[in-house]
């Protein structure tokens, strides 16, 4: 379950992270309501994963599937781009993220 939990806080922190432009500086109120719900929801699930599991696993998985949704949905959503170097710079926090949960204790 923890995983579960886990996934959860990252889809929710990655919801929120896609909102901020479109709350335009929290000028628009349904976005930016939606991105503090979504915020106080990831930080909530977040706390679930950390009775069973390390907080270095933890973290350390949230913030890296979580900067690897961001640029994907970024460019989907955003048009943004991103150079080849952070495209590998990506490949190695996929690799470092599975490193750290194949090892965890």
């Amino acid at each position: 379950m923890a995983y579960f939990y886990l996934i959860l806080a990252i889809l929710f922190e990655v919801t929120g992270t896609i909102l901020l432009p479109v709350s335009k500086n929290f000028t628009k109120i349904i976005p930016t309501i939606c991105l503090s719900i979504s915020y106080i929801l990831a930080f909530y699930f977040l706390t679930f994963p950390m009775k069973s599991l390390p907080i270095a696993i933890v973290y350390g998985t949230w913030c890296g599937l979580g900067i690897l949704c961001i640029s994907i949905l970024s460019y989907l959503v955003y048009d943004q781009t991103l150079q080849w170097q952070s495209i590998v710079g990506l490949f190695f926090i996929i690799i470092g993220v599975i490193v750290v949960n194949l090892f965890a204790t």
